[in-house]
Protein backbone atom coordinates (compact mmCIF):
# COMPACT_ATOMS: atom_id res chain seq x y z
CA UNK A 1 0.00 0.00 0.00
CA UNK A 2 1.47 3.79 -1.11
CA UNK A 3 0.34 7.23 -0.27
CA UNK A 4 1.13 10.27 -1.52
CA UNK A 5 -0.41 13.81 -0.75
CA UNK A 6 -1.30 16.51 -2.80
CA UNK A 7 -1.88 20.12 -2.25
CA UNK A 8 -4.26 22.83 -4.35
CA UNK A 9 -4.81 26.34 -4.67
CA UNK A 10 -6.93 28.35 -6.26
CA UNK A 11 -8.25 31.92 -6.32
CA UNK A 12 -10.75 33.91 -7.99
CA UNK A 13 -12.51 37.78 -8.10
CA UNK A 14 -15.60 38.54 -6.65
CA UNK A 15 -18.18 40.27 -8.18
CA UNK A 16 -21.78 41.34 -8.12
CA UNK A 17 -24.62 39.32 -10.49
CA UNK A 18 -22.85 36.08 -10.05
CA UNK A 19 -23.78 33.05 -7.45
CA UNK A 20 -21.19 31.79 -4.84
CA UNK A 21 -20.96 28.24 -5.33
CA UNK A 22 -18.70 26.60 -2.64
CA UNK A 23 -17.99 23.04 -2.21
CA UNK A 24 -20.71 22.63 -4.00
CA UNK A 25 -23.32 24.77 -2.17
CA UNK A 26 -24.67 27.57 -3.55
CA UNK A 27 -24.31 30.15 -0.48
CA UNK A 28 -26.07 33.45 -0.08
CA UNK A 29 -24.07 36.46 -1.01
CA UNK A 30 -24.25 39.82 -2.89
CA UNK A 31 -21.33 38.72 -5.13
CA UNK A 32 -19.91 35.31 -6.58
CA UNK A 33 -16.73 34.76 -8.18
CA UNK A 34 -16.00 35.38 -11.61
CA UNK A 35 -14.81 32.56 -13.65
CA UNK A 36 -15.23 30.25 -16.90
CA UNK A 37 -16.64 27.60 -15.15
CA UNK A 38 -19.30 28.03 -11.74
CA UNK A 39 -16.25 29.45 -9.90
CA UNK A 40 -16.14 27.17 -7.19
CA UNK A 41 -13.05 28.09 -5.65
CA UNK A 42 -12.96 25.66 -3.08
CA UNK A 43 -13.99 22.21 -5.34
CA UNK A 44 -10.78 23.69 -7.90
CA UNK A 45 -8.25 23.20 -5.11
CA UNK A 46 -9.21 19.97 -4.54
CA UNK A 47 -9.64 18.98 -7.63
CA UNK A 48 -5.83 20.41 -8.28
CA UNK A 49 -4.71 18.49 -4.88
CA UNK A 50 -6.18 15.02 -6.11
CA UNK A 51 -4.59 15.85 -9.83
CA UNK A 52 -1.33 16.64 -7.92
CA UNK A 53 -1.16 13.75 -6.07
CA UNK A 54 -1.96 11.58 -8.49
CA UNK A 55 0.50 12.92 -10.73
CA UNK A 56 -1.89 14.05 -13.81
CA UNK A 57 -0.87 17.92 -13.53
CA UNK A 58 -3.50 20.59 -12.52
CA UNK A 59 -7.23 21.32 -13.15
CA UNK A 60 -6.34 24.24 -15.91
CA UNK A 61 -4.49 21.22 -18.10
CA UNK A 62 -7.38 18.83 -17.94
CA UNK A 63 -10.87 21.70 -18.09
CA UNK A 64 -9.09 24.82 -19.75
CA UNK A 65 -11.01 27.87 -19.48
CA UNK A 66 -10.59 28.55 -23.05
CA UNK A 67 -12.51 25.34 -23.41
CA UNK A 68 -16.26 26.49 -24.62
CA UNK A 69 -17.22 22.95 -23.41
CA UNK A 70 -16.83 24.37 -19.55
CA UNK A 71 -18.44 27.29 -19.88
CA UNK A 72 -20.02 27.91 -16.87
CA UNK A 73 -20.11 24.25 -15.59
CA UNK A 74 -20.96 22.92 -12.39
CA UNK A 75 -17.79 22.05 -11.02
CA UNK A 76 -19.23 19.13 -9.41
CA UNK A 77 -18.98 17.34 -12.61
CA UNK A 78 -15.06 18.84 -12.95
CA UNK A 79 -14.53 16.78 -9.53
CA UNK A 80 -16.08 13.93 -10.19
CA UNK A 81 -14.15 13.74 -13.62
CA UNK A 82 -11.42 13.79 -11.34
CA UNK A 83 -11.74 11.29 -8.97
CA UNK A 84 -12.38 8.99 -12.09
CA UNK A 85 -8.89 10.29 -13.68
CA UNK A 86 -7.46 9.45 -9.71
CA UNK A 87 -9.48 5.95 -9.67
CA UNK A 88 -8.12 4.66 -13.12
CA UNK A 89 -4.49 5.18 -12.06
CA UNK A 90 -5.49 3.00 -9.10
CA UNK A 91 -5.76 5.83 -6.68
CA UNK A 92 -8.60 6.34 -4.24
CA UNK A 93 -9.24 9.83 -1.85
CA UNK A 94 -8.52 8.51 2.19
CA UNK A 95 -9.49 12.12 3.02
CA UNK A 96 -9.60 15.76 2.29
CA UNK A 97 -8.98 18.85 4.53
CA UNK A 98 -9.45 22.28 3.22
CA UNK A 99 -9.68 25.81 3.97
CA UNK A 100 -11.56 28.96 2.10
CA UNK A 101 -10.52 31.95 2.95
CA UNK A 102 -13.19 34.99 2.01
CA UNK A 103 -14.40 38.53 4.51
CA UNK A 104 -18.13 37.12 3.94
CA UNK A 105 -20.44 36.14 4.36
CA UNK A 106 -19.78 33.93 6.94
CA UNK A 107 -19.63 29.79 6.09
CA UNK A 108 -20.23 28.52 9.38
CA UNK A 109 -23.98 27.86 8.69
CA UNK A 110 -22.97 25.89 4.88
CA UNK A 111 -20.01 24.25 6.07
CA UNK A 112 -21.77 20.90 7.14
CA UNK A 113 -23.75 20.48 4.00
CA UNK A 114 -20.21 21.10 1.79
CA UNK A 115 -18.76 18.15 3.47
CA UNK A 116 -21.78 15.95 2.58
CA UNK A 117 -21.39 17.15 -0.87
CA UNK A 118 -18.29 17.08 -1.46
CA UNK A 119 -17.51 13.60 0.17
CA UNK A 120 -20.92 12.09 -1.65
CA UNK A 121 -19.02 13.34 -5.06
CA UNK A 122 -15.51 12.17 -3.77
CA UNK A 123 -16.87 8.86 -2.64
CA UNK A 124 -15.83 8.69 0.55
CA UNK A 125 -17.90 9.48 4.26
CA UNK A 126 -18.70 12.76 4.94
CA UNK A 127 -16.25 12.72 8.21
CA UNK A 128 -13.35 12.21 5.94
CA UNK A 129 -13.98 15.88 4.78
CA UNK A 130 -12.62 18.81 6.06
CA UNK A 131 -13.85 22.16 5.24
CA UNK A 132 -12.24 25.05 7.29
CA UNK A 133 -13.45 29.04 6.82
CA UNK A 134 -11.23 31.93 8.24
CA UNK A 135 -11.12 35.74 7.13
CA UNK A 136 -8.27 37.83 6.67
CA UNK A 137 -9.10 39.83 8.95
CA UNK A 138 -9.59 42.80 6.42
CA UNK A 139 -6.20 42.71 5.08
CA UNK A 140 -4.97 42.02 1.02
CA UNK A 141 -7.53 41.40 -1.43
CA UNK A 142 -10.23 38.74 0.36
CA UNK A 143 -10.45 41.41 3.02
CA UNK A 144 -11.85 43.96 1.13
CA UNK A 145 -14.10 41.70 -0.20
CA UNK A 146 -12.25 41.26 -3.67
CA UNK A 147 -11.55 37.77 -4.03
CA UNK A 148 -12.10 34.59 -2.38
CA UNK A 149 -8.94 31.90 -2.12
CA UNK A 150 -9.12 28.11 -1.57
CA UNK A 151 -6.37 25.54 0.00
CA UNK A 152 -6.79 22.03 0.03
CA UNK A 153 -4.98 18.87 0.56
CA UNK A 154 -5.61 15.21 -0.43
CA UNK A 155 -4.58 11.61 0.66
CA UNK A 156 -4.52 9.18 -1.82
CA UNK A 157 -4.11 5.42 -1.28
CA UNK A 158 -2.88 3.10 -4.21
Amino acid sequence: MKFRTGQGIDFHRLVEGRDLWLGGVLVPSGKGSLAHSDGDVLIHAICDAILGAAGLRDIGFHFPDNDGSYLNIDSKILLARTVEMASEKGFRIVNIDSTVMLESPKLSPHIPEMCRVLASVAGIAADAVSVKATTTEGMGFTGRGDGIVAMASVLLEH
